[in-house]
Order: C-alpha cells, then sequence, then structure tokens
C-alpha cells in the first residue's frame, strides 16, 4: 500500500468526525482499511515464518515451517 492510499484513509477518517461521509466517500474508506489490513496481516505472517526458535535440546526450528500457511502443525 503506498503513501498516497494511507493518506486518503487518514483524510476519510478526519473528514467522517468533522463532517460525515458520503456512501460512496464511505464506500471507498472500507477498501482502502480492507486493502491496509490485509497488508498488514501479509506483513505479520512474513516476519513471523522466519522465526526460528531453539528448543531445550538445542535443536532450531522455524515458525514457518512448524506451523504452515494454514497455522496447524505439520505432521511429522
Amino acid at each position: 500500500m503506498n503513501q498516497k492510499k494511507i493518506n486518503r484513509i487518514n483524510e476519510l477518517y478526519r473528514k467522517s468526525k468533522a463532517e460525515g461521509l458520503t456512501e460512496a466517500e464511505k464506500a471507498e474508506q472500507d477498501v482502502l482499511r480492507k486493502e491496509f489490513i490485509a497488508n498488514v496481516r501479509t506483513n505479520l505472517k512474513a516476519q513471523l515464518d522466519n522465526i526460528d526458535i531453539q528448543n531445550s535440546d538445542g535443536t532450531i526450528e522455524n515458525l514457518g515451517e512448524k506451523f504452515g500457511k494454514n497455522g496447524s502443525k505439520k505432521a511429522n
């Protein structure tokens, strides 16, 4: 998501508090917010998938490999 879209989200928020939004602006705000949230989730998942943890026995596990794409444990 680029800075222009983030600025537009903020602009719509300020306008909604000051004077209210038209139906078209509400729809635009909803679309932009959903895109922003999807980007945050994607970035967070990418970061978490690159975390390695060291077990008490000294082995190292990658959380992305351990829990996979859907969040459930893979069968060993």
